[in-house]
């Protein structure tokens, strides 16, 4: 499946949450989870710098938020949306909430360029796609989409 309209908009919902997560001191990060009627189930912003919990990513704050209150198969119709690719770990956590479509912005390769060989700031270099793939069921990922946008965030922050 291609992307759409809607998926830029809510695209950009995500890029302005990981906006919001970084004016309160977080990493740069924002997601959000859209039923396939268009209803926003959850939307969230990394917070490991506020909460001091280190799982405290955005895709995974937005599940935490949605998995209780909807149904498996209306998370599994759902699409996340998320400013950036998600890490091993957000991946992992979208397998298990069912959910079977993600859109990013930017791409884990270009955000490495920001966040430099600072060793705290390195991530695990495995695609969100290879955790996907090793699904016993269709993950759809789309991405990266709005890279400039979803980058303009992140400029100055990872040097400081």
């Amino acid at each position: 499946m291609s992307s759409t309209l809607d998926d830029a908009l809510y695209l950009r919902q995500a890029i302005r949450l990981s906006a919001l997560g970084r004016e309160r001191g977080n990493r740069p990060f924002g997601a959000l989870i859209v039923a396939a009627d268009g209803a926003l189930l959850a939307e969230a912003w990394c917070d490991s710098s506020e909460s001091g919990d280190c799982t405290g990513h955005a895709e995974v704050n937005a599940l935490r938020r949605a998995s209780p209150l909807h149904a498996r198969e209306r998370l599994a119709a759902a699409t996340l949306y998320s400013s950036a690719e998600p890490c091993v770990m957000c991946a992992g956590a979208i397998f298990w909430s069912g959910i079977r479509r993600v859109v990013f912005g930017i791409d884990a390769v270009a955000l490495r360029a920001f966040r430099g060989e600072v060793a705290e700031q390195r991530d695990a270099e495995l695609s969100c796609r290879d955790v996907f793939a090793a699904s016993p069921h269709a993950i759809e990922c789309l991405g990266p989409l709005l890279g400039d946008e979803a980058a303009e965030v992140h400029r100055g922050f990872w040097r400081r």
